[in-house]
């Protein structure tokens, strides 16, 4: 079974509930209709329910398929509204939460973060700026995190790791330059996500050019703080370094380079990388040289499960990305 295969899986086993704030998108309401009929998701379609409801029957579509939330409904907006703001993480009073309600991603934003749905799946229409402002703003971060980042999971042809030809990476989309303290995040959301998508016993590598001081400067000092730094925050997770690429994934390098006890070193499921520049250049080397699949990036950092796809996704890629999304929210149920 392919690695895409046991994710889908997952999902089917528990269908979560996806809001879809960009419901009147050809394409985002054919793969929420289809993600639904195949018993992957329960679809969650927000908007201007007379409207989206004449574009299914236009467009061929199940009514019975998809969950109709109407953004002009006052008594389930004040409904909400009184179950957020009763949170005790809520950052909105009333009167700036129903402003912002009357936009839909702000409304799918609300319906996650009080249970109404598990996951919020945007960015045909809207920015990755729209979607993580909304993210933070109304989910949260998850606790002991600064920032939100993404990884990607690579499946690289030939290549024999921990975890056979899969590798998962970051941040290669979202965080340009992290300090420590958000370099420290990217690797424990990173785990996370890891253990909650793929029931991994997460081993994190944070990379840089030198492995246990063999190098010195500035660039080193900061991969080396964020270690610290995530090992006293999350110290049940193996997160190590600072490690060379070759040290964190070949256990014949580690065995010359790393001269102390590793959970980490040689057998790294997990790859951190220490800035952007190195994170975006790698995944296209792995990508053209290495001729891997490359699934994400996949924002991780919020509470709940917030996706970001691509403007230009065709169908199957979006479905492809909703199924992923609901299984990592159904596996964050289960930790």
């Amino acid at each position: 079974m392919s690695v895409l295969e046991k994710i889908y899986a997952k999902a089917k086993q528990d269908p979560q509930k996806v809001a879809f704030p960009e419901a009147h998108n050809e394409k985002i309401m054919q793969a929420a209709y289809e993600c639904a009929k195949e018993g992957y998701i329960r679809s969650i379609l927000v908007g201007n329910v007379e409207q989206l409801k004449a574009l299914a029957a236009e467009r061929g579509y199940e009514e019975s398929a998809f969950t109709f939330v109407d953004l002009n409904d006052e008594a389930y907006k004040n409904e909400l509204i009184a179950k957020y703001v009763a949170l005790p993480t809520s950052r909105l009073k009333e009167k700036a939460l129903a402003r912002r309600m009357a936009d839909p991603l702000n409304f799918a934003c609300v319906m996650q973060a009080v249970d109404e749905a598990d996951v919020t799946f945007a960015g045909i229409d809207y920015t990755t700026g729209d979607v993580i402002l909304a993210g933070q703003m109304i989910v949260g971060l998850q606790e002991n995190l600064d920032t939100i980042s993404s990884i990607g999971l690579c499946d690289i042809p030939g290549y024999e790791g921990s975890e056979g030809s899969l590798l998962i990476i970051g941040d290669s989309a979202v965080c340009t330059n992290p300090n420590p303290e958000q370099l420290a995040s990217i690797a424990i959301a990173a785990c996370d996500t890891a253990k909650a998508l793929l029931d991994w016993t997460p081993r994190c590598a944070m990379v840089s050019y030198s492995t246990l001081g063999s190098g010195s400067g500035e660039l080193i000092d900061k991969v080396v703080a964020a270690k610290n730094i995530a090992n006293e925050r999350r110290p049940e997770l193996n997160i190590d370094g600072e490690f060379q690429l070759d040290a964190a994934i070949s256990p014949a390098v580690a065995a010359k380079k790393v001269k102390r006890e590793s959970e980490v070193a040689g057998k790294a499921n997990i790859v951190i990388w220490p800035d952007l520049n190195v994170g975006n250049v790698a995944v296209k080397l792995i990508q053209q040289f290495g001729k891997a699949d490359a699934y994400g990036p996949m924002l991780q950092g919020f509470k709940k499960v917030v996706c970001d796809c691509s403007r230009g996704a065709p169908v199957p890629e979006l479905k492809g990305n909703i199924i992923i999304s609901a299984a990592r929210a159904a596996g964050m149920k289960q930790d």
